[in-house]
């Protein structure tokens, strides 16, 4: 074993669990006290301000400049008591990860002297200016061309990281155009809640608003930091693009909900801690399917907040990890041969009034809303299903789909048997035809008659990418290490814009004279016939579904760059316009984003694999090889000739299968550089995207395999490379 090798290792199974959280602590004594919360405003702001601003929270009053100067100094005050030194403006760029620029709170006092003063007005905290071309923008910003803005978003609260208020905010260019996620998250919200809203009418004129709720279920890796900087590519790229599988990995299924370990608990618990701090509802931990693997889950909230809460999660995990002595890995598919790691999305949506819209009900009515947002989902999702796939692939989500439990890159729905007879028996049924399901339950089809339908009547499919759960859909292909906000922005839009047809369907044939409840049922079964290709409750891993799904019409497309096209397909340019949360033009930066974040991505990797590849692992097989050319030498030496080659016989073999092996990698990592080479000349960002894929990426996998063959073959004390049997039993 290799001297740094052997040091982290030694070092790794020699560590201890940290106790940082207080012991006997009270969760609801510090719960929320980093967030400028309602109570805090209670507390900072005076009962007028504080009202008024409640009233632009919960009602979109209009938000002038004397209530932002007020609610300024107030949550000034509230960040100095806390320690806080300096405020930033939070955003979210298209990089899946956050951005912040902090300026302290100090201005010259208007007085003699130079005296200094902390100021915090209503409009530092409302806008300020961001560079707009440094941050992924698709060409809507020029390098000359540098002005974007960030614009406060009222209806996720302010925080404190440290010694910084973080105020989260949206991020457009000079010209309007949305920068980041935040932006399009907000207007597909509000463009679902209007079409929901006219929708639920149908069933009960109270409704003011629809809310979108969010519960994420966030899949990561924790490895020792030691062996985490001896693996140049877990440092790089944060995948293993090397290693042979372990020998004992996954397969027992023992790891999945077994003991947690000691020091993995002491670090779920500090994360827990610093979670709660930020009013992030942590409700569940646990060990997952692959060794090393955990998970951590809240309870559900408003989709904006959920996804907020996400991100700073995602860094809090970083942190508390490294107290630990741990690495977080948040890659799709950080090693081959286990599970890799999702962020389960739970969708839903809920009235003001607190009925859940995809919950079944208990009369005849709620079941007939409950199954009308229901068939417009699925309508959604079959319309838009490419676009919803190109929404949560990425070079890295890619590796994990289709893979170990991970859903296959076909979106389809899973129903389950009951809501699927449900939908069947709808279809060909007449208006006034009775219905007979299980416990022979006979309702009547006409004026709303709606079978029951029970919560969790459904069995889980784990190869489904868009299940539904009982009370919700559970959009399952979303990458671990996304921004949840991208795979909603195509959903939210997607329903809305269906929802918005259905309206005005039924309100088109009411006009014709149809009752609304017929036109109601006319228009469903109409959707459950149109809708019924995307919905599947089998083996999404087999052959045969893929085959299927192709029949089907449903898209199958499996290169990540050709996936992104999506976004600017007719039908998709006309859905976001029509629900105003895109325009064509930020379609197209981001298709152009993706596609460049798509080629650096596969561009570092590739760069990481030759480097490892020809200055790590050939030097070493070569030293072995050496090692056994001098003892084939020496038995030549020693015995006669005959026995000679029998004795080496062996060594001779290695020897020979070495070479092969190192001739083998040497040729396709300089067959790599080449195809890197003639992609790069490419000025079109789509067609050297493509390139990547079709001539660099295919090679990934000859010099893994030569590479994972010759791990097997050198001796283990020379191998410099932490071994996955190592990094994934460390803990």
């Amino acid at each position: 074993m290799s001297n740094l090798r052997f040091q982290v290792l030694q070092e790794a199974f020699g560590k201890k669990p940290v106790a940082v959280v207080p012991p006997g602590h009270c969760m609801t004594e510090y719960y929320g006290r980093n967030v400028f919360s309602r109570r805090q405003m209670a507390r900072y702001l005076s009962a007028d301000t504080f009202k008024a601003f409640c009233n632009v929270l919960d009602h979109g009053a209009p938000f002038d400049r004397n209530i932002a100067d007020n609610v300024a100094v107030g949550m000034k005050n509230w960040a100095m008591d806390m320690g806080a030194t300096h405020y930033t403006h939070w955003f979210q760029p298209l990089t899946d990860g956050t951005a912040e620029k902090h300026d302290s709170f100090i201005e010259y006092a208007d007085m003699p002297g130079g005296d200094v003063i902390e100021e915090f007005s209503g409009k530092l905290l409302a806008q300020q200016e961001a560079d707009g071309s440094s941050f992924p923008n698709g060409g809507i910003r020029n390098t000359f061309e540098a002005r974007g803005y960030t614009a406060w978003d009222t209806s996720s609260p302010a925080f404190i990281v440290d010694d910084t208020l973080c105020i989260p905010t949206v991020f457009v260019s000079y010209t309007g155009e949305a920068l980041d996620y935040k932006t399009p998250l907000l207007k597909s919200l509000h463009a679902l809640d209007r079409a929901a809203t006219d929708v639920c009418h149908l069933f009960n004129p109270s409704v003011q608003k629809v809310y979108t709720y969010l519960g994420w279920e966030q899949e990561y890796f924790l490895v020792d930091e030691g062996i985490y900087a001896a693996r140049p590519d877990l440092l790089l790229t944060g995948r293993t693009l090397l290693g042979h599988e372990s020998a004992k990995n996954q397969q027992l299924e023992d790891h999945y909900f077994g003991a947690i370990p000691q020091r993995v608990q002491a670090f779920m618990k500090e994360l827990e801690f610093e979670a709660y701090k930020y009013a992030i509802p942590c409700k569940t931990r646990h060990n997952e399917v692959a060794p090393n693997q955990f998970e951590i889950a809240p309870i559900y909230s408003e989709a904006n907040l959920a996804n907020d809460q996400n991100l700073i999660l995602m860094s809090l995990m970083h942190k508390v990890a490294s107290r630990h002595g741990f690495k977080v890995l948040l890659h799709e598919k950080p090693f081959n041969g286990v599970n890799g790691s999702g962020k389960h999305n739970n969708w839903s949506l809920g009235t003001d009034s607190g009925v859940g819209l995809l919950t079944p009900g208990k009369t005849p009515e709620e079941n007939l809303q409950f199954v009308t947002f229901m068939v417009n989902v699925l309508m959604a999702v079959k319309r838009h299903n490419a676009l919803l796939k190109a929404s949560i692939i990425s070079a890295t989500n890619a590796h994990r789909l289709g893979a170990n439990e991970a859903p296959p890159s076909i979106i389809s729905v899973f129903l389950g048997s009951q809501l699927s007879a449900v939908l069947d028996q709808l279809e060909n049924a007449d208006r006034d035809q009775a219905i007979v399901l299980d416990e022979k339950r006979r309702m009547q089809l006409g004026v709303a008659h709606i079978p029951e339908v029970l919560v969790d009547n459904t069995d889980r499919n784990r190869t489904s990418p868009f299940a539904f759960t009982g009370n919700r859909f559970e959009f399952r292909a979303v990458g671990s290490s996304a921004n949840c906000g991208c795979s909603l922005i195509a959903l939210n839009t997607a329903v809305a814009a269906q929802l918005r047809e259905f309206r005005q369907t039924v309100d088109a044939k009411c006009s014709d004279g149809m009752s609304k409840e017929h036109a109601i049922f006319d228009t469903l079964r109409q959707y459950i016939r149109d809708s019924k290709a995307i919905r599947f409750d089998g083996n999404g891993y087999s052959d045969e579904w893929r085959r299927e799904a192709a029949r089907r019409g449903i898209d199958c497309e499996t290169s990540v760059p050709l996936m992104y096209d999506a976004y600017t397909s007719p039908e998709s340019v006309s859905m976001f316009e029509s629900t105003g949360v895109m325009n064509h033009t930020e379609l197209a930066a981001r298709n152009e984003v993706k596609w460049d974040t798509y080629i650096k991505k596969i561009q570092i990797e590739a760069r990481v694999l030759g480097d490892i590849a020809i200055n790590h692992i050939i030097p070493v097989a070569t030293r072995y090889q050496s090692a056994l050319l001098d003892n084939v030498y020496k038995m030549h030496q020693v015995y006669p000739p005959e026995k000679a080659l029998r004795l080496s016989a062996h060594d001779d073999s290695i020897i020979e299968e070495l070479s092969e092996h190192i001739a083998s990698i040497k040729h396709d990592v300089d067959a790599m550089v080449e195809a890197r080479k003639q992609a790069n000349r490419i000025a079109s960002e789509r067609s050297r995207a493509i390139a990547y894929h079709d001539t660099v990426l295919p090679w990934f996998e000859s010099i893994r395999h030569h590479v994972d063959q010759l791990e097997l073959i050198v001796d283990d004390e020379l191998w410099p490379l932490p071994k996955y049997r190592e990094i994934l039993f460390s803990h």
